[in-house]
């Protein structure tokens, strides 16, 4: 029997649907485990495929293919470690997620998952059939186990696979990120190798898909939880782990342990990420933004030059009779501080040929909201003739405070094809703006020091539709309407729950109202990146006509 077991994890970056192209991530992959004489590769949860698929999979064209690279790629592999790759399988005319081991040129093992998680963005019910839970598989000697992803999760998996002679566990994962998921992650993967008494590898995809960000932050774990290695969060890495028998099992060598950021550079980096793979993944290398001299369209700059470099991000000023010299300086200031290219189209003339064509049908009201749109839509108009004309896609910056009460205008300043700040508060932009200017990291391809000027984070926030305008206006105060709102969303909290925690009954309720009276606008409005669990898309889904009111 053999006395080391030397396993490479590729933590990687799988595109959804690019089969051939996985495949030949996971070939080069294998192809540098056989140089550094690994007896097996691992790689995640559908990778084949990339994940989520979502109804994609259930095209069986897509299957098909899946599953035939499957089988050329267990041939291309054949003379040197073994390798597992997720991917789709069919049994009895049933869709499985699973995960194949690939030996000697053919499929040697099959393991199919078990829990199918059905809750947050996960509807994995939808597409996958569950299986019975799967006894080890062997690959030079040594007996392992796999629970996917949410298998192990739950204690049944890892339970029966110590039972059935499993003598390490493997976790290959699709985990998206949110705020505390590490953390969430190491509890359960720790809760699982004190039950199983077994070391334990949990192997996570990295990279965006949509609104999902996956990052990384693989880990090894030695029996009675003892941290191993810990591979970088968000970053690609191939990492060999050497596991050697001891007379009570097998035991990790203690690897490198990367430290995982602090909150603020991982919502930060998400954001980044998730923007970069959107563009990347869906053929896009330019970007350009509607620039206000705003806090909102400040940061979507940033992030935009460190996701794809200040020379592929055009900012465009538009501004009205409205706009403040302050804000035309500061959008200046933000674009050269930046790098990034700064064109000004002025929307007054269009604006005032829209008044003109519609002042008999509005001759004798007042003017409102209606003539305020027409600005923003203007705006929107332009911003997306520029994108059609230079192939350049139009980045939305409406924060998640705007977006969850509504204080945004569809067709208008909510057009464009992403939006990395959707999911992130107003009072959060203001902490992530400071964070960015006194931090630099080398994945960043912006440049350091201060980019967003003092004035921009610190002067009361306005749309500058009409003279004097604020946003508290229409609002309350952000940091009352974001702590609220925290309450109704994140928490799902009742009205007097809230009452109760010290905020009026009034103000909550103008707040729960603007709140659900906006779903339509979510409907649609552009992906974004993912930040919490209780993220507008996936993770919270109600319904647009809908009359019920907390009356508590």
């Amino acid at each position: 029997m053999p006395d080391t077991f030397r396993l490479m994890l590729a933590q990687l970056n799988p595109t959804l649907g690019a089969i051939r192209a996985n495949a030949a991530l996971a070939k080069d992959a294998w192809e540098e485990a056989r140089k550094a004489g690994a007896d097996m590769v691992a790689l995640t949860e559908m990778f084949i495929t990339g994940y989520q698929t979502q109804d994609l999979i259930l095209k069986p064209a897509f299957a098909a293919d899946a599953i035939a690279a499957l089988n050329i790629l267990a041939k291309a592999c054949a003379d040197g470690p073994a390798m597992g790759i997720g991917g789709p399988a069919l049994r009895d005319g049933r869709l499985h997620n699973a995960y194949y081991i690939l030996q000697g040129g053919r499929i040697t093992a099959t393991v199919l998952k078990h829990h199918l998680p059905n809750d947050a963005v996960f509807d994995e019910k939808r597409v996958f059939s569950p299986a019975d839970v799967n006894g080890p598989y062997v690959v030079n000697g040594v007996r392992i186990g796999t629970p996917i992803c949410e298998d192990a999760w739950h204690p049944d998996v890892a339970e029966t696979l110590a039972e059935t002679g499993a003598e390490i566990l493997l976790v290959p994962n699709g985990s998206p990120y949110h705020r505390g998921k590490p953390n969430l992650r190491l509890n359960l993967m720790v809760a699982r190798v004190v039950e199983t008494g077994l070391p334990l590898v949990y192997l996570n995809m990295v990279g965006g898909q949509d609104d999902q960000v996956f990052d990384g932050s693989s880990m090894v774990l030695n029996p009675g939880g003892r941290l191993m290695a810990q591979l970088p969060q968000f970053d690609e890495a191939l990492v060999m782990v050497t596991f050697r028998r001891e007379a009570d099992g097998w035991r990790a060598d203690q690897g490198e342990i990367t430290e995982i950021p602090v909150v603020w550079e991982a919502d930060y980096r998400a954001c980044v990420m998730s923007l970069a793979d959107y563009m990347r993944k869906t053929g896009f290398s330019k970007a350009l933004l509607g620039l206000s001299g705003g806090i909102d369209s400040a940061i979507v700059a940033t992030i935009a030059a460190d996701a794809l470099g200040p020379e592929n991000v055009r900012c465009v000023m538009l501004p009205s009779e409205f706009t403040s010299e302050a804000s035309l300086e500061d959008a200046g200031a933000v674009a050269r501080n930046l790098g990034c290219r700064l064109d000004t189209v002025p929307i007054s003339g269009a604006q005032g040929a829209v008044g003109d064509a519609l002042s008999a049908l509005f001759a004798g009201t007042e003017p409102g909201i209606p003539e305020e749109n027409i600005q923003s839509r203007l705006r929107g108009v332009m911003l997306m003739a520029i994108s059609n004309k230079f192939g350049e896609m139009l980045l939305t910056t409406g924060n998640k405070s705007e977006m969850a009460v509504g204080y945004c205008t569809i067709y208008g300043d909510m057009n464009g094809g992403y939006n990395p700040v959707k999911d992130m508060y107003k009072t959060r932009m203001f902490q992530t703006a400071r964070w960015r200017n006194e931090n630099h990291r080398p994945w960043m391809k912006g440049p350091a020091g201060g980019v967003i000027p003092d004035r921009v984070i610190t002067k009361p926030p306005s749309a500058e539709l009409r003279a004097d305008q604020k946003d508290e206006d229409s609002l309350p105060p952000y940091e009352m309407l974001d702590a609220i709102l925290e309450g109704l969303v994140e928490k799902d909290q009742s009205v007097a729950d809230l009452v109760a925690l010290g905020f009026d009954r009034e103000v909550v309720k103008k707040v729960e109202h603007l709140l659900y009276i906006s779903e339509y606008k979510r409907f649609q409005s552009a992906p974004g990146t993912r930040l919490t669990q209780k993220a507008f898309w996936l993770d919270r889904r109600y319904p647009i006509a809908m009359r019920w009111r907390d009356e508590g």
